[in-house]
């Protein structure tokens, strides 16, 4: 990882509340633990909470709700993302920086904590024989979004060899789409891996609806592009589904030198066209499931 080449980081970029806390997590130092659990819905924290031994601390500011807590003797901290990959852009760096940059002189650390990231999401699957109520590990993530690119180290951490596959998938849709593909951490993906699992590659998409092929009032200009990603397959992946944050969870972990891992509950399957709009009950059940196989 290439670091800030200023030793000081000053007040404007790493900005901190009056009472010492991160600026948008509003967590400070020492609250963080080793072992965190990422959520889009704020609601899915209280579902965790709700199964930890203890809870040492819940903070809330805005869409982001974090808690630290133990199960099954495992100290970990829970955090809500909300959507999309411009909040993940937020969530990872304030967390790289609560654990690795000192506060009190604002450099960088010598030695520095590595995490493990573990998304819990909700997700549409993009192959028939993937039903709703599946779960699904993102063995590697598609970003469909341009954020990596915002970053000098992105070249060290894409797959380079998915990244061209699927830049000529999609090479009619060029003008829009520049594709690449980050992998997945393979500790977490050993860990969480168990029998019924589903396993493949993700497409992180930069929306909900016309970039996922979901056509109200309004076209959209990636005509059979689902048909186009179903179809592929190469070396024994498929591509599985469709979500909104792994590509830049993957990313910018790898640069930090974190683990990152996304799993997530089918919801809607998109070339079945049902879905199943009473899916919260599932989610705890996944989230029961992913805190087991960590602390097992």
């Amino acid at each position: 990882m290439k670091q800030n080449k200023h030793p000081m980081i000053s007040e404007s970029e790493l900005i901190l509340n009056t009472d010492g806390s991160i600026f948008h997590l509003h967590l400070k130092p020492g609250q963080v633990a080793d072992t965190i659990i990422l959520v889009g819905d704020p609601k899915r924290v209280d579902i965790i909470e709700s199964l930890m031994e203890s809870v040492e601390l819940k903070v809330y500011n805005r869409e982001y709700v974090s808690m630290t807590g133990s199960y099954n003797g495992l100290r970990m901290t829970v955090v809500s993302t909300g959507v999309g990959i411009g909040n993940i852009d937020i969530v990872m760096n304030e967390l790289d920086a609560l654990v690795n940059i000192n506060f009190e002189n604002r450099t960088v650390k010598k030695i520095r904590r590595k995490l493990d990231f573990i998304r819990i999401g909700t997700s549409g699957s993009l192959q028939a024989d993937i039903p709703v109520n599946s779960y699904v590990i993102s063995e590697k993530s598609v970003g469909f979004d341009n954020l990596l690119y915002f970053y000098k180290d992105s070249p060290s951490v894409l797959n380079e060899k998915f990244s061209r596959l699927m830049r000529m998938l999609v090479k009619e849709h060029s003008i829009y789409l520049n594709p690449y593909v980050i992998d997945a951490s393979k500790e977490l993906v050993q860990k969480l891996k168990s029998e019924g699992i589903h396993t493949g590659i993700t497409i992180t998409s930069p929306g909900f609806y016309v970039p996922q092929g979901r056509e109200l009032r309004l076209a959209g200009t990636l005509e059979n592009i689902n048909d186009q990603l179903s179809s592929f397959e190469y070396d024994g992946f498929r591509i599985t589904n469709y979500e909104m944050e792994s590509s830049a969870l993957y990313g910018l972990a790898k640069m930090l030198d974190h683990n990152a891992i996304a799993i997530c509950l089918i919801i809607a399957n998109r070339l079945n066209k049902n879905a199943n709009q009473n899916y919260r009950g599932h989610v705890k059940e996944l989230v029961r499931h992913v805190l087991d196989q960590i602390t097992g």
